[in-house]
Protein backbone atom coordinates (compact mmCIF):
# COMPACT_ATOMS: atom_id res chain seq x y z
CA UNK A 1 0.00 0.00 0.00
CA UNK A 2 1.55 3.32 1.02
CA UNK A 3 5.07 1.98 1.50
CA UNK A 4 5.30 0.54 -2.01
CA UNK A 5 2.98 2.79 -3.99
CA UNK A 6 4.46 4.14 -7.20
CA UNK A 7 5.71 7.69 -7.39
CA UNK A 8 3.92 10.14 -9.63
CA UNK A 9 4.51 9.58 -13.32
CA UNK A 10 2.49 10.13 -16.50
CA UNK A 11 1.50 6.45 -16.36
CA UNK A 12 0.49 6.22 -12.70
CA UNK A 13 -2.76 7.42 -11.17
CA UNK A 14 -2.61 10.63 -9.12
CA UNK A 15 -0.86 10.15 -5.80
CA UNK A 16 -3.11 10.68 -2.78
CA UNK A 17 -1.70 11.72 0.58
CA UNK A 18 -3.73 11.03 3.70
CA UNK A 19 -2.71 12.65 6.99
CA UNK A 20 -3.90 11.66 10.45
CA UNK A 21 -3.09 14.05 13.30
CA UNK A 22 -3.18 12.29 16.67
CA UNK A 23 -2.52 12.86 20.35
CA UNK A 24 -3.21 10.02 22.78
CA UNK A 25 -5.59 8.24 20.42
CA UNK A 26 -4.85 4.66 21.44
CA UNK A 27 -8.55 3.75 21.71
CA UNK A 28 -9.25 4.50 18.04
CA UNK A 29 -6.03 4.77 16.04
CA UNK A 30 -5.91 1.18 14.75
CA UNK A 31 -9.39 1.51 13.24
CA UNK A 32 -8.44 4.72 11.46
CA UNK A 33 -5.12 3.34 10.20
CA UNK A 34 -6.62 0.12 8.91
CA UNK A 35 -9.37 2.01 7.09
CA UNK A 36 -6.66 3.82 5.13
CA UNK A 37 -4.41 0.82 4.50
CA UNK A 38 -7.36 -1.28 3.31
CA UNK A 39 -8.28 1.13 0.50
CA UNK A 40 -8.23 -0.31 -3.00
CA UNK A 41 -6.64 2.77 -4.58
CA UNK A 42 -3.13 1.90 -5.82
CA UNK A 43 -1.17 5.11 -5.14
CA UNK A 44 -1.56 6.24 -1.53
CA UNK A 45 0.91 7.88 0.80
CA UNK A 46 -0.10 7.80 4.47
CA UNK A 47 1.39 10.11 7.10
CA UNK A 48 0.59 10.10 10.82
CA UNK A 49 1.62 13.23 12.74
CA UNK A 50 1.79 12.69 16.48
CA UNK A 51 1.64 15.55 18.96
CA UNK A 52 3.50 13.70 21.72
CA UNK A 53 1.30 10.74 22.68
CA UNK A 54 2.09 8.93 25.92
CA UNK A 55 -0.60 6.24 25.80
CA UNK A 56 0.81 3.71 23.34
CA UNK A 57 -0.61 5.33 20.20
CA UNK A 58 2.68 5.43 18.35
CA UNK A 59 3.56 1.85 19.26
CA UNK A 60 0.44 0.83 17.36
CA UNK A 61 1.24 3.10 14.42
CA UNK A 62 4.83 1.89 14.17
CA UNK A 63 3.68 -1.73 14.18
CA UNK A 64 2.52 -1.18 10.58
CA UNK A 65 6.12 -0.59 9.51
CA UNK A 66 6.93 1.37 6.37
CA UNK A 67 3.32 1.42 5.23
CA UNK A 68 3.02 4.62 7.27
CA UNK A 69 5.32 7.62 7.48
CA UNK A 70 5.46 9.09 10.97
CA UNK A 71 6.23 12.60 12.14
CA UNK A 72 6.43 13.47 15.84
CA UNK A 73 5.94 17.14 16.72
CA UNK A 74 5.30 17.48 20.43
CA UNK A 75 3.03 20.27 21.55
CA UNK A 76 1.57 21.04 18.13
CA UNK A 77 -2.08 21.85 17.55
CA UNK A 78 -4.23 19.90 15.10
CA UNK A 79 -3.88 22.61 12.45
CA UNK A 80 -0.09 22.76 12.89
CA UNK A 81 0.17 18.97 12.70
CA UNK A 82 -1.87 18.89 9.50
CA UNK A 83 0.14 21.67 7.90
CA UNK A 84 3.35 19.83 8.77
CA UNK A 85 2.03 16.57 7.37
CA UNK A 86 0.93 18.12 4.09
CA UNK A 87 4.18 20.10 3.83
CA UNK A 88 5.98 16.73 3.78
CA UNK A 89 3.47 15.16 1.39
CA UNK A 90 4.14 14.12 -2.16
CA UNK A 91 0.56 13.71 -3.27
CA UNK A 92 -1.48 15.54 -5.89
CA UNK A 93 -4.62 15.05 -3.80
CA UNK A 94 -4.95 15.41 -0.03
CA UNK A 95 -7.33 14.03 2.57
CA UNK A 96 -7.24 13.79 6.33
CA UNK A 97 -8.98 11.77 8.99
CA UNK A 98 -8.72 12.17 12.71
CA UNK A 99 -7.76 9.20 14.86
CA UNK A 100 -11.38 8.49 15.83
CA UNK A 101 -12.77 8.67 12.27
CA UNK A 102 -12.40 6.20 9.41
CA UNK A 103 -12.89 5.65 5.70
CA UNK A 104 -15.28 3.15 4.21
CA UNK A 105 -14.05 0.79 1.44
CA UNK A 106 -13.55 2.52 -1.90
CA UNK A 107 -13.49 6.03 -0.42
CA UNK A 108 -10.30 7.20 -2.07
CA UNK A 109 -11.12 5.70 -5.46
CA UNK A 110 -14.53 7.40 -5.46
CA UNK A 111 -13.02 10.77 -4.56
CA UNK A 112 -10.26 10.56 -7.19
CA UNK A 113 -12.78 9.62 -9.87
CA UNK A 114 -14.98 12.58 -8.93
CA UNK A 115 -12.03 14.98 -9.01
CA UNK A 116 -11.04 13.64 -12.44
CA UNK A 117 -14.58 14.27 -13.71
CA UNK A 118 -14.63 17.79 -12.27
CA UNK A 119 -11.23 19.31 -13.09
CA UNK A 120 -12.19 22.80 -11.88
CA UNK A 121 -13.33 21.65 -8.43
CA UNK A 122 -10.85 22.52 -5.63
CA UNK A 123 -12.29 19.73 -3.53
CA UNK A 124 -14.94 17.03 -3.57
CA UNK A 125 -16.84 15.36 -0.78
CA UNK A 126 -19.06 12.36 -0.28
CA UNK A 127 -21.65 11.30 2.25
CA UNK A 128 -20.92 10.04 5.74
CA UNK A 129 -22.45 8.74 8.95
CA UNK A 130 -22.08 9.67 12.58
CA UNK A 131 -21.10 6.66 14.71
CA UNK A 132 -20.55 6.15 18.43
CA UNK A 133 -17.38 4.97 20.17
CA UNK A 134 -18.10 1.34 19.29
CA UNK A 135 -18.77 2.12 15.63
CA UNK A 136 -22.56 1.80 15.82
CA UNK A 137 -24.38 4.11 13.44
CA UNK A 138 -26.07 7.11 15.05
CA UNK A 139 -27.38 8.63 11.84
CA UNK A 140 -26.28 10.44 8.68
CA UNK A 141 -23.99 13.43 8.78
CA UNK A 142 -26.01 16.37 7.37
CA UNK A 143 -24.05 16.62 4.11
CA UNK A 144 -25.65 18.75 1.38
CA UNK A 145 -24.87 19.51 -2.28
CA UNK A 146 -22.65 22.54 -2.53
CA UNK A 147 -24.31 25.91 -2.47
CA UNK A 148 -22.48 29.08 -1.41
CA UNK A 149 -25.40 30.34 0.67
CA UNK A 150 -25.83 26.99 2.43
CA UNK A 151 -22.13 26.81 3.30
CA UNK A 152 -22.44 30.24 4.91
CA UNK A 153 -25.29 28.95 7.07
CA UNK A 154 -23.84 25.62 8.25
CA UNK A 155 -20.99 23.20 7.62
CA UNK A 156 -22.43 21.03 4.85
CA UNK A 157 -19.17 19.08 4.34
CA UNK A 158 -18.13 16.12 6.50
CA UNK A 159 -14.39 16.46 7.07
CA UNK A 160 -13.27 12.82 6.67
CA UNK A 161 -15.41 12.55 3.52
CA UNK A 162 -13.60 15.45 1.78
CA UNK A 163 -10.57 15.32 -0.55
CA UNK A 164 -8.87 18.41 -1.93
CA UNK A 165 -6.27 19.20 -4.57
CA UNK A 166 -2.79 19.82 -3.18
CA UNK A 167 -2.38 22.86 -5.43
CA UNK A 168 -5.61 24.42 -4.15
CA UNK A 169 -4.68 23.72 -0.54
CA UNK A 170 -1.30 25.40 -0.90
CA UNK A 171 -2.78 28.37 -2.75
CA UNK A 172 -5.26 28.84 0.10
CA UNK A 173 -2.44 28.93 2.64
CA UNK A 174 -3.23 25.63 4.35
CA UNK A 175 -5.01 25.40 7.67
CA UNK A 176 -5.24 28.46 9.89
CA UNK A 177 -2.97 27.61 12.86
CA UNK A 178 -4.99 29.93 15.10
CA UNK A 179 -8.02 27.63 14.85
CA UNK A 180 -8.61 24.57 17.02
CA UNK A 181 -12.19 23.52 16.22
CA UNK A 182 -13.44 25.10 12.99
CA UNK A 183 -10.24 24.65 10.98
CA UNK A 184 -11.93 22.40 8.42
CA UNK A 185 -15.01 24.63 8.02
CA UNK A 186 -12.71 27.62 7.53
CA UNK A 187 -10.75 25.72 4.84
CA UNK A 188 -13.90 24.69 2.94
CA UNK A 189 -15.04 28.31 2.85
CA UNK A 190 -11.69 29.55 1.56
CA UNK A 191 -11.30 26.80 -1.04
CA UNK A 192 -14.86 27.29 -2.33
CA UNK A 193 -14.12 30.90 -3.17
CA UNK A 194 -11.77 29.85 -5.97
CA UNK A 195 -14.29 27.50 -7.64
CA UNK A 196 -17.26 25.41 -6.65
CA UNK A 197 -16.60 22.08 -4.91
CA UNK A 198 -18.59 19.02 -5.90
CA UNK A 199 -20.54 16.58 -3.74
CA UNK A 200 -20.89 12.96 -4.87
CA UNK A 201 -23.44 10.47 -3.61
CA UNK A 202 -21.25 7.63 -2.32
CA UNK A 203 -21.05 7.13 1.45
CA UNK A 204 -17.31 7.02 2.10
CA UNK A 205 -16.55 7.77 5.76
CA UNK A 206 -17.80 7.99 9.29
CA UNK A 207 -17.31 10.65 11.94
CA UNK A 208 -17.18 9.40 15.51
CA UNK A 209 -19.17 11.31 18.13
CA UNK A 210 -18.34 10.63 21.78
CA UNK A 211 -17.79 12.62 25.00
CA UNK A 212 -14.03 12.71 24.43
CA UNK A 213 -14.53 14.20 20.95
CA UNK A 214 -12.91 17.63 20.92
CA UNK A 215 -15.91 19.39 19.44
CA UNK A 216 -18.36 17.88 21.93
CA UNK A 217 -16.04 17.91 24.93
CA UNK A 218 -15.30 21.63 24.53
CA UNK A 219 -18.60 22.65 23.06
CA UNK A 220 -18.65 26.28 24.14
CA UNK A 221 -15.20 27.00 22.74
CA UNK A 222 -16.11 25.18 19.52
CA UNK A 223 -19.27 27.26 19.06
CA UNK A 224 -17.44 30.51 19.81
CA UNK A 225 -14.68 29.74 17.30
CA UNK A 226 -17.17 28.72 14.61
CA UNK A 227 -19.07 31.97 15.10
CA UNK A 228 -15.81 33.94 14.79
CA UNK A 229 -15.08 32.14 11.51
CA UNK A 230 -18.55 33.00 10.20
CA UNK A 231 -18.16 36.66 11.19
CA UNK A 232 -14.75 36.78 9.52
CA UNK A 233 -15.91 35.33 6.20
CA UNK A 234 -19.51 36.53 5.98
CA UNK A 235 -19.93 39.27 8.57
CA UNK A 236 -22.94 37.38 9.87
CA UNK A 237 -23.71 34.55 12.31
CA UNK A 238 -26.97 32.76 11.38
CA UNK A 239 -29.73 32.01 13.84
CA UNK A 240 -29.03 28.28 14.12
CA UNK A 241 -25.52 28.90 15.44
CA UNK A 242 -26.65 31.59 17.87
CA UNK A 243 -29.52 29.58 19.36
CA UNK A 244 -27.38 26.43 19.67
CA UNK A 245 -24.75 28.44 21.53
CA UNK A 246 -27.40 30.03 23.77
CA UNK A 247 -28.90 26.65 24.55
CA UNK A 248 -25.51 25.25 25.48
CA UNK A 249 -24.71 28.20 27.75
CA UNK A 250 -28.06 28.04 29.56
CA UNK A 251 -28.63 24.31 30.01
CA UNK A 252 -25.29 22.74 29.00
CA UNK A 253 -26.87 20.72 26.20
CA UNK A 254 -24.40 19.58 23.55
CA UNK A 255 -27.12 19.79 20.86
CA UNK A 256 -26.18 16.34 19.61
CA UNK A 257 -26.67 13.69 22.29
CA UNK A 258 -28.53 16.11 24.54
CA UNK A 259 -31.34 18.24 23.20
CA UNK A 260 -31.92 21.60 24.82
CA UNK A 261 -34.88 21.99 27.13
CA UNK A 262 -35.56 25.31 25.42
CA UNK A 263 -37.58 27.85 27.32
CA UNK A 264 -38.38 31.52 27.22
CA UNK A 265 -34.99 32.64 28.54
CA UNK A 266 -33.11 30.66 25.88
CA UNK A 267 -35.27 32.14 23.13
CA UNK A 268 -34.87 35.71 24.35
CA UNK A 269 -31.13 35.28 24.89
CA UNK A 270 -30.71 34.08 21.30
CA UNK A 271 -32.35 37.29 20.16
CA UNK A 272 -30.18 39.51 22.37
CA UNK A 273 -26.96 37.69 21.51
CA UNK A 274 -27.66 37.65 17.79
CA UNK A 275 -28.31 41.39 17.76
CA UNK A 276 -25.08 42.05 19.67
CA UNK A 277 -22.73 39.92 17.56
CA UNK A 278 -24.22 40.73 14.14
CA UNK A 279 -23.73 44.00 12.32
CA UNK A 280 -26.72 43.18 10.13
CA UNK A 281 -29.25 43.43 12.96
CA UNK A 282 -32.33 43.73 10.76
CA UNK A 283 -31.32 40.55 8.93
CA UNK A 284 -30.84 38.71 12.19
CA UNK A 285 -34.16 39.93 13.59
CA UNK A 286 -35.92 38.62 10.49
CA UNK A 287 -34.02 35.35 10.81
CA UNK A 288 -35.01 35.05 14.48
CA UNK A 289 -38.66 35.85 13.80
CA UNK A 290 -38.79 33.33 10.97
CA UNK A 291 -37.54 30.56 13.26
CA UNK A 292 -39.56 31.75 16.29
CA UNK A 293 -36.83 30.45 18.57
CA UNK A 294 -37.11 26.77 17.71
CA UNK A 295 -34.13 26.00 15.39
CA UNK A 296 -31.11 24.05 16.51
CA UNK A 297 -27.75 23.34 14.88
CA UNK A 298 -26.72 19.70 15.30
CA UNK A 299 -23.46 19.80 13.33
Amino acid sequence: MSGSAPENSPQSPPRVTIVTPVLDGVQFIARAVESVLAQDYPNVEYIVVDGGSRDGTMEIVRSYGDRIRTIVLEGTSQAQALNAGFAAAGGDIFGFINADDAYLPGAISAAVATLASNPAAPFVYGEADHVDEGGSRLGPYPVEPYDAISLGMRCIVCQPAAFFRAEAFRAAGGFDPALNYALDYDLWIRLSRTASPVKFDSKIAFSCMHPGNKTLGRRRAAYEESMRVLRRHYGYVPYDWVVAYSNHVFDRSDNFFQESRGGRLNVLSSLALGLVINRHRVRYLRDWLAHRGFGINRS
